[in-house]
């Protein structure tokens, strides 16, 4: 199955091929959020608005593609019984990739998003491209003697800038060798699979937007990441929200203190300098002014987007996360006061620990089959009417 699944818009015209396959994913997406217990193939009619008979058709055509098996029968309150079918969640599998400044992480996931086997190992991305490349491919080797099963691809998560539509680095703060490096066609070249690469943080917001776990707040939302360097994921009215040129989220980089201590990027005050330079004092003074100037971002955030919640993640974060959640948010609420008595922000964890990002990277792969890879929430699902 082609795990580059075209997005279509409901406008006149539109292709029937591609028509076809926006159905299909709303369909098999369905499956997927249906688990174990299975979805009957009336439910699958009712919830996309297409016909019972296209609904025969896409599934008939989802079981001999053997991503779909029927999953025995449910009593109906009137009638026959139901068959319902389930997805066959091991018929195809992604690789998900986070590099990190001195970590990778690697995992294997099956189309329902669980992890099927996992990898750790160090990492040194200024080591150049050659042995980040080696490395790579010796934990992919190495997932995928664990575990057999076809691949689609291979999503990959690092620290941005970079733009995500040709898959090429920018200037990484701390690493500039790695401006303009190709890292998409050179990693597809080296593993002999399509990848996707994105920032780091539009990966974890991604898998987060996806997760029911992250609650009411999937619509509108700030995923903060504080690791070995702070930048933050945007989803805006269900959207994943990337900019124009994978540029939104570079949150680190805004200065906040003119004559504040000098970052990597060259500017001084930056959020990013100031947060590491306040966790590096190794005190708990020094992690609670992290808090309080990570929460004077967020605000502005909160105040330019208007967003519903903030999440925070991160190695740095997790290391101390009941501390950075109560220091944000009593930023967060202190300024809510002075305007006026505004509703509150929630600032919460982000779910998923330390395999977030990893986890969200496999999704840069697996979402698009589900029509899911701008994020795409139940409510809005619709099937495509010819016109």
């Amino acid at each position: 199955m082609n795990a580059h699944v075209t997005h279509v818009r409901s406008t006149a015209g539109v292709n029937l091929s591609a028509l076809r396959g926006h159905n299909a994913a709303l369909v098999l997406d369905l499956l997927r959020t249906a688990g174990e217990p299975g979805i009957s193939r009336l439910e699958l009619a009712e919830r996309t608005g297409l016909t019972p008979q296209a609904v025969s058709k896409i599934t008939a055509r989802l079981r001999g593609e053997g991503l779909a098996v029927e999953a025995g029968r449910r009593a109906s309150t009137g009638g026959k019984p139901r068959t319902v079918l389930r997805l066959v969640a091991g018929a195809g599998h992604a690789i998900g990739l986070h590099l990190d400044r001195d970590e990778l992480r690697a995992v294997l996931a099956d189309l329902s998003g669980a992890v099927v086997a996992d990898r750790r190992a160090p990492l040194d991305l200024g080591a150049g491209a050659e042995v980040v490349l080696a490395a790579v491919a010796r934990e992919v080797d190495a997932l995928l003697g664990e575990s057999g099963g076809s691949v689609l691809g291979a999503g990959v998560a690092v620290p941005g800038p970079l733009d995500h539509a040709d898959g090429v680095l920018h200037r990484v703060t701390g690493f500039p060798q790695w401006d303009g490096y190709p890292l998409r066609d050179a990693l597809a070249e080296r593993l002999g699979m399509p990848v996707v690469v994105d920032k780091d943080t539009n990966a974890a917001a991604l898998g987060l937007a996806l997760d029911a776990a992250t609650g009411d707040c999937r619509d509108s939302f700030a995923y903060l990441h504080l690791g070995t360097g702070l930048g933050a994921g945007l989803v805006l009215g269900g959207a994943l929200y990337r900019g124009a040129r994978t540029g939104a989220g570079e949150f680190g980089h805004q200065v906040i203190q003119l004559d504040g201590p000098e970052c990597d990027c060259g500017n001084r005050g930056c959020i990013e300098a100031l947060c590491l330079a306040a966790v590096a004092d190794g005190t708990d003074d020094g992690l609670d002014e992290a808090a309080r100037v990570l929460g004077e971002g967020a605000g502005n955030l909160v105040s330019l987007l208007d967003i519903d919640a903030v999440l925070l993640g991160g190695r740095t974060v997790s290391a101390a996360e009941e501390r950075f959640v109560r220091g944000v948010a009593g930023v967060l609420d202190a300024r809510a006061r002075r305007e006026g008595g505004g509703s509150v922000i929630p600032v919460r964890a982000a779910p998923g620990g330390a395999t977030l990002v990893v986890e969200g990277a496999a999704q840069l792969i697996l979402a698009p089959l589900f029509g899911r890879g701008n994020v795409a929430f139940p409510a809005n699902r619709k099937s495509l009417k010819v016109s």
